[in-house]
Order: structure tokens, then C-alpha cells, then sequence
């Protein structure tokens, strides 16, 4: 059978750059729809889910400038567009980061359901859920979210019945542009949660908890670039 034999080696040294996280930097992106000034994001992973990313948010009128190989500047001044369409959202499920985002933009947005995948089979449902508790009218039709509300989004008490990455960060993002207080219980805990914590509190949002199952997110009136 294969085996690895590992040998002792003299004492290692040197440096290591280490490559941004992919996880981390998708909502990371999405941040940039929440606001009409520039958003500068550095160490971004060179993937096909970052090109995909980047060519969806151009698609919904975000201004994209590779500025090096691992920094780029989006600008979402005027956006053209709240809609997210299958050609773009089929090949990577990530893409329903947009639709928090839009909705706290711009009162609407339509989203395909990411990878063609039916409500329930992952927890896209929680996403919905808690939007509506915030105040959102949603209707699921034709294979897209069509999600809208008069006026902001309203702060409201969130508790997911799993807990699920995706869905406490299209929570966030919605929850920093609205009206009152969002909790937001059984929250995922982990580590690109506190980078989108850490992101949208440098962007004017008040977030606390992040990293623990109860995150608390004081809505704003409007956010800053990054």
C-alpha cells in the first residue's frame, strides 16, 4: 500500500504568504452592494467562485477594477439592476449573498435559486425566513426568490432552527441597513462571520456577538466604503 515516510529535518525557516480565504471573502464582496461609496478589498483569492462573484456583482451595475492581482475595487454608486439570473447564480450557491444586500439597497431584488437547487434541500429556507421576520414579502416562483419592502427592513428576533454560515451572513448584511435591533439566535460562529462582523463595523454598522451563537446588529441609515 501507498505510505508517506516523514524524516526528521534540520530546523525549518522562511517566510509564507498565505493566500485569502475563499469563505471569507465571497460575503466580503457582497458588502460592496451595501453601499454607494468605493469598497476596496485586498489579499483576494485568485478562484473561479471569486471571478463568478465579481462578474454577478458587474451584471447588477457594481463598478469592478482589478487593481493587482489580489485587489480589486467595486463601486455599487448606481446599481442597474436587482436582479441575480441564472446564467451567473447556477454554478456556485454563494450567490444568494446577494439578495440580503439588495433587498436593504434597493426594497427588492430576484435572485435565482442558487445551483437550481429546491427550497429545503439546503437551508435556503432560513434565508427567506428571517428576511420575511424582517418584513420582506417573498414569493418563490419560477425558480427565483422574488423578494421585496415597502420601505426599510424592520429589526426583528431571529432564531434558526439550524444553524447555517450562509444564512447569518445574508442576515447581516439585511439587518445593518435596517430599522431597530436585529438578534439573531443559534447564529453560526465561525471565523468569516467575525471577518463580515469586522468588515460591515468598519463600513458604520454596529454588529456585537460575532463568534458566538447571539449576534446583535443595530441598524443604520446608510454605510461608508471600505
Amino acid at each position: 500500500m501507498d505510505k508517506l515516510i516523514i524524516k526528521k529535518s534540520p530546523p525549518l525557516n522562511g517566510e509564507v504568504v498565505i493566500s485569502g480565504a475563499k469563505n471569507a471573502a465571497l460575503p466580503l464582496l457582497m458588502t460592496s452592494l451595501l453601499t454607494a461609496q468605493p469598497c476596496r478589498y485586498s489579499n483576494v483569492p485568485q478562484l473561479k467562485d471569486i471571478s463568478t462573484t465579481l462578474a454577478l456583482l458587474k451584471d447588477l451595475g457594481v463598478g469592478v477594477e482589478q487593481q493587482d492581482t489580489n485587489t480589486v475595487l467595486l463601486h455599487a454608486a448606481e446599481l442597474s439592476s436587482d436582479t441575480a439570473s441564472y446564467e451567473l447564480v447556477r454554478t456556485m450557491r454563494a450567490s444568494i449573498l446577494v439578495l440580503g444586500p439588495l433587498l436593504a439597497r434597493l426594497g427588492t431584488a430576484n435572485v435565482s435559486l442558487p445551483g437550481g437547487c429546491a427550497i429545503g434541500a439546503r437551508p435556503v429556507n432560513l434565508h427567506l425566513e428571517g428576511l420575511e421576520k424582517m418584513g420582506a414579502v417573498i414569493n418563490v416562483d419560477e425558480g427565483y426568490v422574488r423578494a421585496s419592502v415597502d420601505g426599510r427592513l424592520k429589526g426583528a428576533r431571529i432564531f434558526m432552527d439550524i444553524v447555517s454560515v450562509g444564512a447569518t451572513e445574508n442576515l447581516m448584511m439585511a439587518a445593518a441597513l435596517a430599522d431597530g435591533e436585529t438578534v439573531i439566535e443559534n447564529a453560526a460562529r465561525e471565523p468569516e462571520i467575525v471577518d463580515l462582523a469586522n468588515c460591515l463595523n468598519s463600513m458604520g454598522a454596529r454588529i456585537s456577538g460575532a463568534g458566538t451563537d447571539k449576534i446583535r446588529i443595530h441598524g443604520v441609515e446608510a454605510l461608508n466604503g471600505c
